[in-house]
């Protein structure tokens, strides 16, 4: 409770008046003790007043001493004073001069640095002068920073760094011009180590492929060829050794330093893919000698081994990674640039130089870490390419080869001729090696000819193959392959040219057709050739099996055909001579001439059919038989005789009959009974009722199986009955005869019967 509450408390009640006496007798109890207290402690204080006035005195007397004191500390002191001040200021002094020689002592390594790069730069020490550099914007520089003048300083150096980086710059540019220069010799040298620690025969055997396709008399050859090398004699020289890299390292340092080394290596690289550029762009005339492909060659191979050097020394500018990007880029251009050129050339000897060269450069860069697959690719195209050049090729040495035949059978008179024959083509024969001499071979020369062409085609198509790192199955398939083509497409195609020439004669194609035979004999001697030439297993050889037979045989099948044609062309040269006179009044008892000799022909060329297969002789004597046949019946049915005689007709007859006789005799053995004469049953039949006149037969029996005259057809009766009619009408006295009219009513009546079965069958 507050005094205020308290006192309104109070004076709301009556009691007021009783509070306030009670309040002055407690006052009045305060003031008696006052006065008990004061009145005990008087003395005290009149002697401590008395104390007071003698402190006073005293104080007073010290007071005075004090201010005496005072004054001379006062002197004193100042005195002191101005000798501190004194000292004071020599002291000041004196450390203004020790901080002075030490700024200055601070300093003057700036100065005499700065003095030095000013030296440097003058004498061209540009590398020198970046250390200088260096230092003095990391060490020193920094020291003397709060000073005025090495903020000029600091503009002065960063013109001095624009300085050394474009001298360094006009170092890597003069680097870049050299290295240009030399890097087709760093390729060069780089290939040579490359072939010898692969032992790689650099040289190709050119002369190898020429003695291939020019056999000596014995058929063996000479693969001893002396080779030149295609590099001098030069020092054991490396890159490093031909060029001096220092410019790259040493604008690769200061570039570092200042703070331009992305700068640089983007300008390094940028300058060395324009040099790939041009190391891959392949000189115009490189597809006419090795020489330009060398040029080509050494020229990539310096580019990458010289960025190989610099990616081992220094990795930071040139990766892995960098080069590799690079190298599919040029490995797709380096492919199509040797693609294109080498499917111009036409020269196998410097195809093989070609990927002789091309194997060297593979082997080059894969010993360097680069990925070869495309080059491996190409030169499976080169090589189908060289495949194509000489099949090229080897068409002209079958040609020749066809042009220098006689066609006639080989004639050895003594055992030295007979031997040379044999090991030129294996032909083996008991009874004409036990035949005494001159022994006579069933072939012509053209046989042994060809098949050693073929066999040296197989060793020149080897030559590429070889050192290509493939299986032994593989090249064996690969040879296989090559073979089918020349067989199937080169040989075939010049044997059919050959056989179509229309200067051979029949003699001629016939011992064509009995080459075919010994030659299609030859598939397996090749094969065994092919087997021994590649150590390939024949068991495993069945999925490229040579096609020698099958092409032989199709050959064969078109020079029977020739044969058969220029059989037809020869007896037509015969038929021609004939002269029938159409308006005979009797035959001439005897065959006619032109016929004679068509026969004794056919006789004499039948038995040139001795060495050929039975069913050859066969079909070109039925194939002769029925053209006879042909061309007499056209004769009777052609348009140009108007009319025909009875004597002409028999004259005819006895003609057919002098064939008859020839079918009969067997001009070839094998017939079967009345198979030739087959040919001539419609001439005989046709003529068998026109002489006997036998109509009544032919109506009654036409149509059945059993007629005498089934072959007669109503045509051809009517065509040569009109020209018998037509040369009755000729005769003057024919229609005074009785017989001669009822021949001639008769005629009319069997005309009219015919054209009736001519229209009902139609």
């Amino acid at each position: 409770m507050t005094v205020e509450t308290l006192q309104g408390a109070i004076f709301d009640t009556d009691e007021c008046d009783a509070f306030a006496d009670k309040l002055e007798s407690r006052i009045r109890s305060h003031d008696r003790d006052i006065e008990k207290l004061c009145s005990a402690h008087h003395q005290g204080f009149i002697e401590s007043i008395r104390d007071l006035l003698e402190l006073k005195g005293l104080a007073n007397r010290i007071h005075g001493e004090v201010q005496t004191i005072d004054s001379d500390i006062c002197r004193s002191v100042t005195q002191l004073k101005l000798k501190g001040q004194e000292l004071a200021d020599a002291r000041r002094i004196e450390r203004n001069m020790k901080t002075t020689i030490e700024m200055l002592q601070s300093c003057l390594p700036v100065l005499r640095a700065y003095i030095k790069l000013q030296q440097q730069m003058k004498e061209k020490r540009y590398y020198p002068a970046l250390k200088t550099l260096e230092q003095l914007e990391h060490i020193h520089l920094p020291s003397i920073s709060h000073y005025s003048f090495s903020e000029h300083m600091k503009r002065s150096l960063a013109k001095v760094r624009e300085s050394i980086k474009e001298a360094s710059m006009i170092d890597l540019k003069d680097f870049l011009e050299s290295i240009r220069k030399y890097s087709p010799k760093i390729g060069e040298v780089a290939m040579r180590h490359t072939a010898e620690q692969l032992n790689i025969d650099i040289s190709a055997n050119s002369s190898v492929i020429k003695r291939l396709m020019s056999p000596t008399v014995s058929g063996e050859f000479d693969y001893e060829a002396q080779s030149e090398s295609v590099y001098s004699v030069e020092e054991d020289l490396s890159a490093q050794d031909l060029v001096d890299f220092s410019p790259v390292y040493r604008c690769l340092h200061i570039h570092t330093v200042l703070d331009a080394k992305e700068t640089y290596e983007n300008y390094y690289r940028k300058q060395r893919k324009k040099q790939a550029r041009l190391a891959l762009q392949p000189p115009t005339n490189m597809h006419e000698t090795i020489e330009g492909y060398r040029q080509y060659f050494h020229g990539i191979v310096g580019f990458f081994v010289v960025e190989d050097h610099v990616m081992n020394t220094a990795s930071t500018l040139v990766n892995r990674s960098y080069l590799d990007d690079v190298w599919n880029i040029a490995v797709s251009k380096i492919a199509s640039s040797v693609r294109t050129h080498s499917s111009y050339c036409t020269d196998p000897a410097l195809m093989l130089k070609i990927k002789n060269l091309v194997m060297l450069f593979s082997s080059t860069l894969r010993t360097y870490g680069y990925s070869v697959s495309q080059l491996v690719e190409l030169l499976q195209e080169i090589r189908d390419h060289y495949n194509e050049v000489l099949m090229q090729r080897w068409v002209h040495v079958f040609r020749d080869i066809f042009d220098e035949d006689n066609y006639h059978p080989i004639q050895v008179t003594t055992a030295a001729e007979y031997q040379r024959v044999i090991e030129s083509f294996p032909y083996r024969d008991g009874h004409l090696e036990a035949a005494p001499f001159p022994k006579r071979f069933p072939f012509s020369s053209l046989v042994p000819k060809v098949y050693r062409q073929i066999r040296n085609y197989i060793q020149a198509c080897l030559q590429f193959s070889q050192d290509l790192n493939l299986a032994d199955q593989e090249i064996d398939d690969t040879l296989r392959r090559y073979t089918n083509l020349l067989l199937t497409r080169t040989l075939s195609g010049c044997l059919s040219t050959l056989i179509r020439k229309p200067s051979l004669s029949l003699l001629q194609l016939i011992q064509i057709s009995i080459n075919t035979n010994y030659l299609e004999e030859s598939n397996g001697w090749l094969e065994e050739f092919i087997a021994q030439l590649t150590g390939a297993s024949r068991e495993l050889s069945h999925i490229a099996r040579l096609q020698g037979r099958a092409v032989f045989r199709d050959v064969r099948d078109d020079a029977e055909q020739q044969i058969y044609e220029a059989l037809k062309r020869k007896m037509d040269e015969f038929m021609e001579l004939a002269n029938y006179d159409w308006q005979l009044n009797e035959p001439s008892g005897q065959a006619s001439s032109f016929l004679m000799d068509l026969i004794a022909f056919l006789q004499s060329t039948f038995q040139a059919f001795t060495n050929l297969k039975e069913h050859v002789a066969q079909n070109a004597c039925l194939t002769a038989c029925r053209h006879i046949a042909e061309i007499l019946m056209d004769l009777l049915l052609s348009d140009d005789v108007r009319s025909i005689s009875m004597g002409a007709l028999q004259q005819v007859n006895l003609d057919v009959i002098q064939c008859e006789q020839f079918a009969a005799s067997e001009p070839v053995p094998g017939f079967e009974d009345g198979t030739l004469l087959s040919s001539f049953l419609d001439l005989r039949q046709l003529l068998d009722l026109l002489l006997s006149w036998d109509w009544s037969a032919y109506f009654h029996d036409y149509g059945q199986d059993t007629s005498k005259y089934l072959r007669v057809s109503p045509q051809r009766a009517i065509t040569v009955l009109e020209k018998l009619r037509e040369a009755d009408k000729r005769t003057v006295f024919s229609v005074l005869k009785k017989s001669e009219r009822d021949k001639k009513k008769l005629m009319e009546t069997v005309l009219r019967q015919l054209r009736q079965l001519l229209q009902s069958s139609a």
